[in-house]
């Protein structure tokens, strides 16, 4: 535990942030320096400007598959600047994602050298682990990209959830631009012209009730109005306005036909932003192991997203899953419980150890 916690110290040092690649190339950098210096064989994928790293048994197959990733959302210097306290550690990426970063590398370098000492060698193994460089803003040049090039049977995506809570399905994500027109006056002569934010106000009320709706621990479709843009003066009327949206969806709904239905309610413009699909992770004999090993863990859902949504465009089932970290994933006092990332490794030391390996290995 002593270097999983000094590991992950030392990866929250790097202000891995996207308006720093600089700083995420750095950390990819050193992430490979400590893979080599272990003696542990790796490839580096780079994709714009993304890394990712790819430790594998042989060649681009593995029985199990561990994935985390290394970016981070913005913060001050001083979050990058690990404390620990109180049994906690402190820091921008501590949850999110950076102790996931460092117990993968120290469970696999752990498992190879116990294989070297039986006379064995990396291809012996029966895990693997990809760690990418771009979860925070959508994953399609790291985990999307990389994925495609790994064969796995079960993934463990470290990225949430908790030791008591297996996450085996996540919400979609619908982005949708709402566009509303009007006709420009002086703003002390309103009845001269329309107002846009009014025309857009009105859409938006009517996409209002596609949402209205109620089920067990809100596992339903949820819309959030996050930006509006409009206007450019306040005495003059605004002849243009636009409105961001973040939608949810669950594998209840049908994108296309509700955002087709939400087009005949409004007057203005509809524009679909972006489609992210759901993750459903499904049946395994791994996840099955998991939790004979674990005991205390149930398996449960989540309304946010991951880069596992991207498993079931390869064929591969898996999980989400992680330490304890109180939700405080993004926020000001982002930590992560020190005691759940021992009872994790400990979880998945003897997990990985339980697999056999790839039999042409």
């Amino acid at each position: 535990m002593d270097e999983i916690i000094e590991l992950t110290k030392s990866l929250i040092r790097f202000k891995t942030m996207h308006s720093r690649p600089d700083q995420i190339m750095a950390c990819a950098d050193f992430i490979g320096n400590y893979l080599s210096e272990n003696g542990v064989a790796w490839r580096r994928l780079d994709r714009d400007g993304v890394p990712s790293i790819l430790v594998l048994p042989k060649g681009n197959e593995t029985p199990v598959l561990l994935m985390s990733h290394i970016d981070v959302v913005d913060a001050p210097d001083e979050l990058f600047e690990p404390c620990e306290k109180e049994g906690k550690l402190y820091g921008r990426g501590s949850i999110d994602d950076k102790y996931a970063v460092a117990l993968s590398m120290v469970l696999f370098k752990e498992h190879l050298r116990r294989q070297r000492n039986k006379g064995g060698a990396q291809g012996d193994l029966a895990f693997g682990i990809l760690l990418t460089g771009d979860e925070e803003v959508g994953g399609k040049k790291g985990a999307k990209e990389a994925l495609a090039q790994i064969k796995a049977e079960f993934c463990i995506a470290l990225d949430g959830g908790g030791l008591k809570k297996i996450v085996a399905k996540e919400k979609g994500i619908l982005r949708l631009k709402l566009l509303s027109r009007g006709r420009s006056a002086h703003g002390a002569r309103p009845w001269l012209g329309e107002n846009a934010v009014d025309n857009l106000i009105s859409d938006y009320l009517k996409i209002k009730p596609f949402f209205e709706l109620t089920a067990d621990e809100h596992w339903h479709r949820t819309l959030n109005l996050g930006l509006i843009q409009a206007g450019k003066s306040a005495n003059q009327v605004p002849d243009y306005a636009e409105a961001l949206f973040d939608i949810r969806y669950t594998e209840n709904d049908d994108v296309e036909g509700l955002v087709e239905a939400m087009r005949r309610e409004v007057r203005g413009e509809l524009v679909v932003e972006a489609v992210e699909p759901l993750f459903r992770g499904g049946d395994s004999p791994y996840l099955d192991l998991i939790l004979t090993i674990a005991g205390d863990t149930a398996v449960g859902f989540e309304h946010g997203a991951s880069d596992a949504r991207f498993l079931s465009d390869h064929g591969i089932k898996g999980i989400v899953w992680g330490a304890d970290g109180d939700m405080s994933q993004h926020s000001g006092e982002e930590h992560v419980n020190i005691e759940s990332v021992s009872a994790l490794y400990r979880i998945l030391d003897e997990f990985v150890g339980r697999i056999p390996p790839l039999k042409n290995a």
